[in-house]
């Protein structure tokens, strides 16, 4: 019908003050750190593609754009659904990702 599926696993994301009980000790795990769970959520939106690097921007009105650079060898197949990855991620981290292919 035209639209796009995307599949995203579930995770879950404990706070900084995370105390576990009296039997499990022991620290937080990495996988469970915000900034863990929200790559792997971009790892899963792309999941085709591999992602070949990130880059932060930080422009003079403090806002903050996250410039994703896809695998130029599946630009054919993914191209038309970069506008789709970006919305999905702004809705499930409140963060702007931009798309771009390198070659």
């Amino acid at each position: 019908s035209g639209r796009h599926v995307i599949i995203v696993a579930q995770r879950n994301i404990l706070g900084k003050s995370y105390a576990r009980s009296q039997k499990t000790k022991g620290l937080r795990p990495r996988s469970r750190t915000l900034t863990a769970v929200q790559d792997a959520i971009l790892e899963d939106i792309v999941y085709p593609t591999e992602i070949t690097g990130k880059r932060t921007r930080c422009k003079v009105d403090g806002r903050r754009i996250l410039k994703v650079y896809l695998d130029g060898r599946d630009q054919a197949n993914v191209e038309g659904r970069t506008d789709t990855y970006a919305a999905v991620y702004g809705k499930l981290t409140n963060k702007q990702v931009s798309f771009i292919f390198s070659s």
